[in-house]
């Protein structure tokens, strides 16, 4: 499985939800499945989907998830320190580690070599760090939903991009449809 296929797989799960996508092809890959008004899609800003979507759980109650890349995190390391310290149970962040900076070209990350997110997660004081094979994606998001404790979710899988359009919609109808959601 690639990327394209675990978000196909957790988009009914998504629905619902408050959602923080990542920068360039995991959002528009998302958009082309499933749009929905709950969704946040990042068109800029590489690393930082898990500390808006965090800010976003600690300024409301509702659920959110994040999704990340493996390259996106790893630019931002000083996200996941600040998440295990403030730890809110109604924050998920899902890291979907392909090896690769998939946006770009899928040139390899360290996490596609020595590096461990789930384990550098866990040093950072994260309690609740499950790292699953793609297929299982889905199964950890519903129960990470249904659980009352932040969690993040390493969901691995294989580096690989599939043809999407870009995103049209003006970054001004985004933004105001997904705080129209959150005020809901």
């Amino acid at each position: 499985m690639i990327r394209s296929d675990i978000l196909k797989d957790i988009a009914p799960i998504l629905r619902d939800q408050l959602v923080v996508c990542n920068i360039g092809l995991p959002s528009q890959e998302l958009h082309m499945i499933d749009d929905q008004p709950s969704t946040f899609y990042m068109l800029g800003t590489m690393g930082l989907s898990s500390s808006i979507g965090f800010g976003l759980a600690l300024a409301q109650d509702k659920k959110v998830i994040s999704i990340d890349g493996d390259g996106s995190v790893l630019t931002n390391f000083g996200t996941l320190p600040t998440i295990a310290n403030n730890a809110r149970d109604n924050y998920i962040l899902l890291i979907i580690d392909n090896g690769s900076y998939g946006s770009t070209g899928d040139q390899p990350t360290y996490a596609g070599k020595k590096t461990s997110l789930a384990a550098v997660a866990r040093a950072c004081g994260c309690e609740n760090v499950v790292e699953v094979a793609a297929e299982d994606t889905g199964k950890a998001l519903q129960e990470a939903i249904k659980g009352n404790q932040m969690t993040i979710i390493v969901a691995k899988c294989k580096s690989g991009n599939i043809p999407v359009p870009v995103i049209t919609m003006d970054p001004v109808v985004i933004r105001d449809r997904f705080m129209k959601t959150v005020r809901a």
